[in-house]
């Protein structure tokens, strides 16, 4: 699974420094696949889809911080727990129920994130 921050963020903006992969977005912000990762031209994303890692992608929220699920690894290979979560004054970045995905999943997206053997 992915994290998510809810509505009830206070914007304080704690998470956002701490994602290992640039997940994180301030309200309104746009962001890319290449955005702290080793991403870079045209990526593929193994389904036929394709898009350049450079693009600006619409904002997921303009109201709070928001994370990117293709972005999120739980900070696993990073950390023992979400940073994210770990550090959030208000407890508003929690498992999102939409997005599961294995611990093995998780490496591995890590793993493409960060272009690693």
């Amino acid at each position: 699974m992915a994290i998510k921050i809810t509505d009830e963020c206070i914007n304080c903006g704690a998470c956002e420094p701490e994602c290992p992969n640039n997940a994180i977005y301030d309200a309104g912000a746009a962001w890319r696949f290449s955005d702290g990762t080793s991403l870079r031209g045209v990526i593929d994303f193994g389904d036929g889809t394709t898009l350049d890692a450079e693009e600006s992608q619409t904002p997921i929220s303009d109201e709070f911080y928001y994370i990117v699920s293709d972005k999120c690894t739980e900070c696993k290979g990073f950390h023992d727990e979400p940073q994210c979560a770990a550090v959030c004054p208000v407890d508003c970045c929690i498992d999102d129920e939409d997005v599961r995905e294995t611990e093995e999943e998780l490496l591995a997206k890590k793993a493409w994130l960060h272009m690693e053997d």
